[in-house]
């Protein structure tokens, strides 16, 4: 019992963790690569190609 208590507390800490480090509104892991590949993609758009 004791095993499955420590188990679902680590998987909640986890969960926890993911939340505030990955899935943050404006300043998570996930909102960072998205403003940078937006910035490469417009980088990317405006540049032209002269044969």
């Amino acid at each position: 019992m004791r095993n499955i208590l420590v188990t679902v507390m680590m998987l909640v800490v986890v969960v926890l963790l993911f939340n505030s480090i990955i899935s943050k509104d404006s300043t998570g892991t996930k909102a960072q690569i998205e403003t940078q590949g937006n910035l490469a993609n417009t980088k990317i758009g405006t540049m032209s190609v002269t044969p």
